[in-house]
């Protein structure tokens, strides 16, 4: 099966265009301080005019839970994404008054267990988890891969948790066939599939392209 895919920090209708014609399944926006932070309001203009079918997913970085609750429902957005340091109490929050799907993002430690962990106490009120490089002093998007051995580990957590993985993080089409190996249920990229800040058409094709070779209808 193809790794459900999700290409994020659009940041122009050129962005948004390229990706609606891509085979992603989800297409991301930054709503949090970033180079890559958009405005809710542009990106509704955006998705009409190119009317992009995609799952439309929002991130968001320690966000007060009623402007998270505003914007939701203003774009709207499929999925809330968590990258922060929101508490269960924010997840939980934000499920039930928006009805959207929720990650939650954890960065990858040395220690696996300490993911795995929280992975744990968060699987009550979220659908989902992203796990992504741990890189100081960002929280996201440093386009740094983490040790993929251990992608298996929390696919198995997420599968007993019975949620979602998303594995993020230096993904490029050059990368792409190593981490396929291990076997990723969903995969989230950004600047692997830029060129000079803007998202790029021919790397997108370059990555599908991989990917759609490295997929198997059986083992």
């Amino acid at each position: 099966m193809k790794p459900f895919l999700k290409y994020c920090g659009a940041v122009s209708l050129e962005d948004v265009e390229c990706i609606a014609q891509s085979q992603a399944d989800a297409i991301g926006f930054i709503f949090a301080p970033s180079k890559r932070q958009v405005d809710p309001e542009q990106v509704k203009q955006w998705l009409t005019e190119s009317k992009c079918e995609k799952e439309i997913t929002g991130v968001f970085v320690n966000e007060k839970i009623q402007k998270v609750c505003d914007i939701t429902k203003h774009v709207p957005l499929d999925i809330v994404q968590l990258h922060g340091d929101e508490t269960r109490e924010d997840a939980k929050e934000i499920k039930q008054q928006t009805g959207a799907i929720v990650w939650k993002v954890f960065h990858h430690e040395l220690d696996v267990k300490e993911t795995l962990d929280k992975m744990t106490a968060f699987a009550p009120f979220v659908d989902g988890f992203l796990i992504d490089a741990k890189v100081k002093g960002m929280r996201g998007g440093s386009g740094t891969a983490f040790t993929w051995e251990a992608v298996p580990v929390y696919i198995q957590q997420a599968k007993r948790l019975e949620k979602t993985c998303i594995i993020a993080g230096g993904i490029t089409p050059e990368t792409l066939p190593e981490l396929l190996a291990y076997g990723p249920k969903a995969i989230d990229l950004s600047s692997g599939i830029e060129e000079n800040g803007k998202k790029s058409s021919a790397k997108i094709k370059a990555l599908e392209e991989r990917m759609l070779n490295d997929v198997r209808i059986s083992k």
